[in-house]
């Protein structure tokens, strides 16, 4: 299917052929028949893209705050390797869509096949979008009208948060798109209008949408023309629609508004704000948040919680359903917002148009109209992939699989045969830079296939169980990232499908930790050693927001199950021996929603080594994420980020430093590939994972 993609390290967009997304649970997949490119926003990403590196960085001060800090902490060569690949990153374009069911997803009951449908969708023939973002539309609103839904959501949830009454006066700054649907919305309240802009055409219309105006080109005093429109009393409120970096709009807004007037803030503007302007007057201040109630809740959007209505009456999308009713009622006009249509192959012609200086507002991108096609869910990419004793599939196109393991699977001798990931864009994009024969959305594709006989699962942490399980009865080797289960229960299913397998598929976690070359160093060194190792690992984990998908025990597992497997193994892999008992306690975060993540645990082995894991959510950014000690007859090992590893009393060592950090993992996975051509198997026993996944599950259990 073809998708529009914005390449923000270039600039350049692209109407790409991607593997069309599948339908889960819980979401609709819809056959787009309308887009609407929203001009500020994405016009903004374009010029974004164009920028230097330079002005990208004075664009993101604090982007260039986290980078300095992560050179300081992990060095240049890393950090600037996730710079890149974080602006190598395409960004699938726009989120105004209308089309029409194709299917929906298990737990899916107010949609159906074939409902004409608006939302939240990007640029692309086929979309797949949370029930909850999606919103049906009433018949007599056309594909045109309906793709502005999520725009007049924006313009509808500002009004709400100003709440004007019948007859107050109110100016709208900035008459875009969503201000000029705003000037419309506000006339249906009841409200007096006053629209603010340089552009004589929108000023135009919001004249024949009921609106008094002030042509900023023609060099009218918005002050006094505020004044005139109030008789003097100052305006009641003010909507910010206007996407600026000047503070101008915001002083102006204070001065035109009477005492407790209300400001709110729908687009972009600088904020340094003086506090006279709003200290005499007592204004009311606020920055509107998109669509509304349930934005960037992944309660709501994700999981499809909807808020009670006797609480929450105006959820995102209900605003979504206020404002069809205000089309399909005549109360809102959008024709005359649409200067230009796009048959989608031309897409790259309308972003041209919107970065010019060409006069434009409403651009509309039209479709051919898709049907279920499951073929369209794989796209060959044009690479010529050799056979060999290790054929790759790849399921999860995520950030850690796109920056370490993938790039480490394609140093070694392995053909890389498919990528799988949910939506496809990630998939395709990887595919193509890392020469992967075709890119697909079908996991069942990449699982049963028989172009691969090896599988590596980089997904969330709640699909790694049934993933590895589906693979060994397809007789596929499996590389999983770590965790390999989230629970007990998942770890016998999957001992049962290895037994089932009768040890002819390998099993490898990517415990990459244990093949750094400092941490080698320091197991050759322990080796010399009669005495057991007393250990003590420190993590400087740095804090997640409980909304984060690994502090979900049911997806993520919580951060000790989710990391602190890591480190369980590294011990277990410095002791050389068997664990054989366990304690840990924690300090829980003072909201207590989320699970334990600042521990300590300490592991005793049967040869009497001990070690103790500090995991700590609490700790600053500025402090190195690792540090391992190793006391031992008399000497003392220092492993510092996996940078420099120290000895203290230690006859014949001093020190080993690296330019760069070096987690090992590539030698992680070329370990992996070698003991599948050797025919040596997995490179960690397998019995060895399952003890070290016992033990993990143990420590979040003591503390949960």
């Amino acid at each position: 299917m073809k998708q529009i993609l914005q390449n923000i390290a270039n600039g350049n967009t692209e109407v790409a052929n991607v593997p069309r997304p599948d339908v889960v649970a819980g979401h609709v997949l819809i056959g787009t028949r309308r887009s609407l490119i929203s001009a500020g926003t994405e016009r903004m990403l374009v010029d974004f893209g164009n920028a230097s590196w330079l002005d990208k960085a004075r664009q993101q001060p604090d982007k260039v705050k986290q980078v300095l800090q992560k050179i300081r902490t992990d060095g240049l060569g890393p950090t600037m390797e996730a710079v890149r690949a974080k602006l190598d990153t395409p960004l699938p374009m726009g989120y105004c869509n209308a089309g029409v069911v194709l299917a929906v997803g298990a737990g899916v009951t107010a949609f159906k096949v074939g409902q004409r449908v608006a939302s939240n969708g990007k640029h692309a023939e086929v979309v797949a979008i949370p029930q909850t973002l999606c919103v049906a539309v009433p018949d007599g609103v056309g594909d045109d009208e309906a793709a502005f839904t999520v725009l007049g959501a924006i313009g509808l949830q500002g009004i709400r948060l100003l709440a004007p009454s019948l007859g107050e006066c109110v100016v709208v700054t900035g008459l875009g798109l969503i201000g000029l649907i705003t000037v419309q919305l506000l006339k249906a309240h009841g409200c007096r209008v006053l629209g603010i802009d340089m552009d004589p055409s929108k000023l135009a219309l919001a004249r024949e949408f009921g609106a008094e105006t002030v042509d900023l080109s023609a060099q009218e005093d918005p002050i006094t023309r505020a004044a005139v429109f109030s008789r003097g009393r100052g305006v009641d409120g003010v909507i910010v629609s206007a996407s600026t970096k000047s503070n101008e709009p915001m002083h102006q807004a204070a001065t035109m508004c009477r005492k407790r007037g209300r400001i709110i803030l729908v687009g972009v503007t600088g904020l340094e704000l003086s506090r006279a302007d709003f200290y005499e007057k007592e204004l009311t201040f606020q920055v509107s948040c998109s669509y509304g109630p349930g934005r960037y809740d992944p309660q709501y959007e994700e999981k499809g919680h909807d808020y009670p209505l006797g609480y929450v009456r105006w959820t995102e999308q209900r605003n979504f359903e206020a404002f069809l009713d205000m089309v399909h009622e005549g109360r809102v006009k959008l024709e005359p917002l649409i200067s230009h249509r796009y048959a989608i192959e031309n897409a790259a012609d309308a972003y041209r148009l919107i970065s010019s200086s060409e006069p434009s507002l409403g651009v509309v991108i039209e479709y051919p109209g898709m049907v279920m096609d499951d073929a369209s869910r794989t796209v060959a990419l044009g690479s010529s992939v050799a056979g060999g004793p290790v054929r790759i599939a790849f399921i999860g196109a995520g950030n850690y699989a796109a920056q370490v393991l993938i790039p480490a699977f394609a140093d070694t001798t392995a053909s890389l045969q498919s990528i799988c990931s949910m939506a496809g864009v990630s998939a395709m994009r990887i595919g193509r830079k890392f020469r992967i024969a075709t890119a697909t959305t079908s996991v069942a594709d990449a699982l049963q296939s028989g172009d691969s006989n090896a599988v590596v699962i980089s997904t969330r942490h709640d699909s790694h169980a049934e993933y590895v399980c589906s693979a060994l009865a397809s007789g596929k080797h499996v590389f999983v990232e770590k965790p390999l289960a989230l629970n007990s229960d998942e770890l016998q299913a999957i001992q049962a499908a290895y037994a089932m397998s009768a040890g002819t598929s390998a099993i490898m976690v990517g415990f990459n930790r244990r093949f750094a070359p400092h941490v080698i160093e320091m197991k050759r060194l322990l080796a010399a050693r009669a005495e057991p190792p007393i250990m003590v690992m420190t993590v400087n984990a740095g804090a997640i927001p409980a909304e984060h998908w690994t502090q979900d025990p049911a997806v993520g597992g919580g951060r000790m199950i989710g990391e602190g497997c890591h480190f369980v193994d590294l011990l277990r892999h410095l002791a050389g021996s068997p664990i054989a008992a366990i304690a840990a306690v924690a300090v829980r975060s003072s909201d207590g929603r989320i699970p334990a993540d600042t521990v300590t645990a300490t592991l005793r082995f049967v040869n009497g080594a001990v070690g103790t894991i500090h995991y700590f959510a609490n700790g600053s950014k500025a402090f190195p994420k690792e540090r391992l000690e190793v006391f031992c007859g008399g000497g003392i090992l220092q492993l510092d980020n996996y940078r420099t590893l120290t000895g203290f009393g230690w006859p014949g060592f001093a020190s080993m430093k690296s330019r760069r950090q070096d987690k090992g993992n590539r030698a992680c996975v070329a370990a992996f590939v070698n003991g599948l051509t050797a025919g040596t198997g997995s490179p960690i026993p397998f019995g060895e994972l399952v003890e070290v996944h016992e033990a993990t599950f143990q420590i979040a259990a003591a503390v949960a």
